[in-house]
Parts: C-alpha cells; sequence; structure tokens
C-alpha cells in the first residue's frame, strides 16, 4: 500500500494561490507599513509584541495586532532582503572591475 496523495491534496488550486489573505487590515494601512524604514518597521513591531504579550486584548483587537505584526515582519524583512541584494550586487561590481584592475579593461 503506498501513500499517494490525490492531485487536489498535492498541490493547492491556482485560485487559491490568487486570493490573498483575508486581513483587517485597510489598503491605507499596508500602504503606510510599505513605507517605512527598516527601523520603523522593526520599532512598530516590538510595540505590538508587547501588546500581543501584555494580554488583555480582546480576539479581535489580538488578531488586528497580529496581523499589523505580521505585516511589520514583512516590511522589515523586505527591507532587508533588498539592502542584501543590493550589497551583493555592489560586490559583483567590484569583483568584476578587480579583475581589469592594471588593464586596458577599466577603462571601457
Amino acid at each position: 500500500m503506498t501513500d499517494k496523495k490525490s492531485p487536489t491534496e498535492a498541490a493547492p488550486s491556482p485560485a487559491s494561490k490568487q486570493t490573498p489573505p483575508a486581513s483587517s487590515l485597510s489598503q491605507k494601512e499596508r500602504d503606510t507599513i510599505n513605507s517605512l524604514s527598516y527601523e520603523q518597521a522593526r520599532d512598530q513591531l516590538v510595540e505590538v509584541v508587547r501588546a500581543l504579550e501584555a494580554g488583555g486584548l480582546d480576539l479581535e483587537n489580538s488578531v488586528k495586532q497580529w496581523e499589523l505584526g505580521e505585516a511589520l515582519a514583512k516590511r522589515a524583512q523586505a527591507v532587508l532582503d533588498d539592502v542584501r541584494s543590493k550589497l551583493d550586487a555592489a560586490q559583483a561590481d567590484q569583483a568584476s572591475a578587480g579583475k581589469d584592475a592594471g588593464t586596458q579593461g577599466n577603462l571601457e
């Protein structure tokens, strides 16, 4: 006996990949989060975590804070990923320039 999954169990349907997760965050809130610097997103995330850890929030506010925290964490990670790609590109440029150092190739 094999443990095969049916095709419907193996992968989500294409429609489910296109549907964004439900969120109580407004588009304005998401836009504001997406404009934050890394430090701003991190600091706000710390405040969200403190509020959740302190407890005392009703279910609706807890879910809202959790969603806000998720969005802030994603923003901070996106900023870090962008910086990493810029650093990688700069290092690649330096390595490429280093190959031509002392030759006419660096004049192109």
